[in-house]
């Protein structure tokens, strides 16, 4: 294994020599990152054994139940990259607010986001789950940071990636020239190079959706999926697969595998929120991974990259796979036109009372 395959820290020295304008200091802090998901890929796997499975009997800034493996993913991160001088500080989805470096640790020159484990409703039923980070530069090194610091645009990441904990522990990752997967060898404690320059194929016919929330979706979201489900007999004239794993991480990872288009879509099911996925540490990264791979990540009407945030917390609906049936869903969300929030009312739904023209 050790002459057939490139390990991680060779990839990245091989990038970087490659590319004289890459970020040793980068580099570094994705090594690190890798060490947290090797340690949250062995707790993962020993499960009931070690006792991690089951409800932590508390709820995380988003009001959510927060799993015992949520809190000891979320704990290895910050613990893993607080101390190596590479960060100046981090934002989790399992904290309220930004973490800060702790006096006696020197700060660097970067900022780590990060879901530490996407998907741990999954982990109950042994479902894959996973964890997705993002790394930004910080605007200024020293002080505490602020939470303006974070409330950049998806286009400034300077690397992003996710690590699925499956039968294989596969880290997938892009420093902006394309993406490539490393799988973690358990004996060695390494993760080898085994896919590069991953492409998304841009024509599929599967698409990964929560239906149970159909009564709430815009109508162009509507229009979308009713014609994948008419099939052969309907306007696309041919048969669509759906698949639905609840997992951020896991449902990526099989469109970078095999294609397909995803969908957690703005809807009327709370009018207050802009989506359910996270901007800042799910949609983002996933995005920039995707749109390397030559797909497209949009919210419905714009590109998640190009989104401004303005919250550390600040949820977006996310539509991201193959080429062909995001320009298309985008396409029928220009056609519907008006606002979304009337949109996600099911009486003037696509099919509601009053069915609206296409």
């Amino acid at each position: 294994m050790l002459t057939e395959r490139q390990t991680l820290t060779q990839f990245l020295t091989e990038d970087r020599r490659r590319h004289p304008g890459a970020s040793e200091e980068v580099d570094s802090l994705i090594l690190d990152v890798a060490l947290a998901c090797k340690a949250i890929s062995k707790r993962v796997a020993s499960g009931a054994l070690t006792g991690v499975i089951g409800a932590a009997g508390a709820t995380n800034v988003q009001g959510e139940q927060q799993q015992k493996l949520d809190v000891l993913a979320n704990e290895i991160f910050v613990r893993t990259n607080e101390w190596g001088g590479l960060v100046a500080g981090m934002v989790s989805e399992e904290l309220e607010a930004p973490y800060q470096i702790p006096a006696h640790h020197p700060r660097g020159n970067c900022l780590l986001v990060f879901d530490p484990l996407d998907g741990s409703s999954n982990i109950d039923v042994n479902v894959s789950v996973g964890s997705i980070f993002s790394i930004l530069a910080a605007p200024v090194t020293g002080p505490d940071v602020e939470v303006a610091d974070f409330l950049q645009p998806g286009t400034q990441q300077v690397a992003g990636g996710y690590a699925i904990y499956g039968p294989s522990t596969v880290l997938v990752l892009t420093v902006g020239i394309g993406v490539h997967a490393f799988t973690l060898d358990p004996e060695l404690g390494e993760f080898f190079l085994t896919r590069q320059d991953i492409k998304v194929p841009e024509a599929t016919a599967e698409f990964a959706v929560n239906t149970s929330n159909r009564r709430f979706w815009e109508p162009a979201v509507q229009r979308y999926i009713d014609e994948c489900l008419a099939g052969t007999t309907g306007p696309r004239q041919k048969d669509f697969n759906m698949r639905w794993v609840a997992s951020l991480v896991a449902e990526t990872h099989r469109i970078l595998t095999r294609g397909g288009v995803f969908l957690y879509p703005r809807d009327s099911k709370d009018p207050a929120q802009e989506g359910r996925l996270r901007l800042l540490y799910e949609a983002n990264p996933i995005a920039f991974l995707i749109e390397q791979a030559g797909g497209r990540a949009i919210t419905g009407r714009e590109r998640v990259l190009e989104v401004e945030p303005t919250r550390l917390h600040q949820r977006i609906g996310l539509i991201f796979g193959s080429r062909e049936e995001v320009d298309r869903i985008e396409q029928y969300h220009a056609e519907s036109g008006g606002d979304p929030e009337q949109h996600g009312n099911p009486l003037y739904g696509f099919r509601g009372l009053y069915r609206a023209t296409a």
